[in-house]
């Protein structure tokens, strides 16, 4: 059986105007975006019915959270539970790993 690998590195974009998220992978226990900020774009804070565990590959951000906002670099990640309210501002460009729960 072949196994499909995934490049989170390669195609990487950049915007000034709105985040690039790229679904990777998606099953019925967990799915996994890839979601590029150009520096100073934000997600505004906003709930979400799935808890995600972030894992920031490239740059840093703001990501606000129920418990504060916290500022995440290369290799840091958060967890967030489901229905908590969740935003992310780029510091720099930034691209991050979020794995969602199969909710």
């Amino acid at each position: 059986m072949k196994k499909k690998i995934y490049y989170f590195q390669e195609g990487i974009e950049f915007s000034s105007k709105r985040p690039k998220l790229t679904r990777m992978k998606r099953s019925k226990k967990f799915n996994t975006v890839r979601i590029c900020l150009g520096k100073n774009l934000e997600i505004k804070p906003h709930p979400e019915p799935y808890a995600v565990f972030f894992y920031v590959i490239e740059g840093s951000g703001v990501f606000t959270c129920k418990k504060g906002e916290f500022i995440l670099n290369q290799g840091n990640s958060i967890f967030m539970k489901a229905k908590e309210t969740r935003g992310i501002k780029a510091l720099e460009n930034l691209v991050v790993l979020g794995v969602q729960d199969g909710h």
